[in-house]
């Protein structure tokens, strides 16, 4: 009789079909799913890294007794903030502005010249990014920016000493514009269109901390120059521009889902 007992459970065991997929659903659990529809915003700070190719300007500036500047890249400072579009899923929409310089100097012994070259960069716009959940807290943004800015080369010399009032004076009212006794300054500006596409790895601290790196490119079109803010500038050799690789960073305070 155990016998038969013991065959009739094992039998009712094995091919009762309900009693074996209740069991499944117990213990097989879903995988966890990383990453939600994202909302919200953020805002805060953008540094970045430009390497941009100053060989046309070193070649000039070498010709004219001025120092040259370093092929290393400029360093560019901004902030920037985005909101997420409820109606098109992890699409969102924002702005950024970002600026630096670089400077190159040089001295003339046999002169008493100090020559200086700033380099400026400097441009904001509007932003759009698909952003994609990858893992809990981390995600990739693909993004572009697209805007104006500019670049300017200003130049400046004296031979160090102080300038006397009427000295000044004299030389604005006279008839030779720029009188070398006192000192020399220009400011070359470039004004451009800025597409700027990336893509960035972000990370949420906190849900209401994040973080960014990333990789873009710099890219200009169209454009005119002008000489002290005043004049026409013509014939400048289009290699003089401000294109190239970025490496982007940011810390942001906002709202972040994960």
């Amino acid at each position: 009789m155990r016998q038969v007992v013991f065959s009739i459970t094992i039998f009712m065991f094995l091919f009762n079909p309900h009693l074996f997929s209740q069991e499944q659903e117990e213990t097989l659990k879903p995988p966890q799913k990383y990453g939600r529809d994202k909302i919200g915003g953020a805002g805060g700070f953008t540094p970045s890294w430009l390497f941009l190719n100053v060989d046309p300007i070193n070649e000039v500036l070498g010709k004219n007794n001025a120092g040259t500047l370093s092929k290393g890249g400029i360093p560019l400072y901004g902030g920037g903030g985005y909101a997420y579009l409820m109606f098109l899923t992890n699409l969102r929409i924002g702005g950024m502005g970002s600026g630096g310089s670089m400077k190159a100097k040089s001295y003339q012994r046999s002169t008493n010249i100090t020559r200086n070259v700033e380099l400026s960069i400097g441009y904001g716009g509007v932003t759009i990014d698909y952003v994609v959940p990858i893992l809990q807290r981390l995600d990739i943004a693909f993004g572009i920016l697209l805007g104006g800015g500019g670049m300017d080369i200003k130049m400046t010399w004296d031979k160090g000493f102080g300038v006397e009032w009427d000295t000044v004076w004299d030389e604005f009212g006279g008839n030779t514009y720029g009188d070398r006794q006192i000192g020399y300054s220009r400011t070359l500006s470039g004004s451009f269109y800025i597409y700027q596409p990336s893509i960035s790895m972000e990370y949420a601290i906190l849900r209401w901390l994040g973080v960014r790196v990333g990789v873009g490119y710099n890219g200009m079109a169209g454009g005119s120059w002008k000489l002290d803010d005043k004049f026409d500038l013509l014939g400048v050799p289009e290699d003089i521009h401000a294109k190239g690789l970025m490496l982007n960073a940011g810390i942001f305070l906002g709202m972040f889902t994960y």
